[in-house]
């Protein structure tokens, strides 16, 4: 799996140039580091369908493990989307291990910077007592968008279920 990474959250992390190779935009998601409630919050965003995962404050050790911390959300984000466990499971596991680049695309970081502005737009749904953020990520999965892989209006949510029902999700 492919972690792309914003020039943002590049500096932010004091990494040098970066680059990729995933051609599959299914197992790649793009990452960028948020302001959110005065707290530096990370921004995950599949690169096919939008759909957004927020963990707000994130820590030093956070940022250090980051491949490690969005696997975990994303593991536990597609299973909140509705995907059964063992499907999350088999996705991750497919998707292979996180190499870190940069963004995967003009398209991807022009929705990501619009998953950005809706998180923003729903940010007094945060919930200061945990880092996870399962209710503004629903808010803004439920919102009517476009997206990079999908034709039309929908929701990420639907764009990722139904990329999943149809076995587009990168598993074989």
């Amino acid at each position: 799996m492919e972690l792309g990474l914003t020039f943002p959250l590049q500096r932010h992390l004091k990494y040098k140039a970066l680059y990729g190779s995933e051609p599959d935009r299914r197992r790649c998601w793009d990452a960028h580091v948020i302001t959110l409630q005065g707290r530096q919050s990370l921004l995950l965003v599949h690169c096919a369908t939008r759909y957004t995962l927020v963990l707000w404050d994130m820590t030093r050790a956070d940022w250090a493990s980051l491949g490690e911390t969005a696997v975990r959300e994303i593991g536990l984000g597609l299973v909140e989307a509705g995907l059964p466990r063992q499907q999350a499971e088999a996705y991750l596991q497919a998707a292979g291990p996180v190499a870190l680049t940069r963004t995967h695309g003009r398209r991807e970081v022009a929705y990501l910077n619009r998953a950005w502005e809706d998180v923003m737009a729903a940010d007094c749904l945060v919930d200061k007592a945990c880092q996870r953020q399962p209710l503004l990520n629903q808010a803004v999965n439920d919102a009517r968008c476009h997206c990079a892989g999908c034709e039309g209006w929908g929701t990420a949510r639907e764009f990722l279920l139904r990329g999943f029902a149809e076995k587009r999700a990168g598993i074989s």
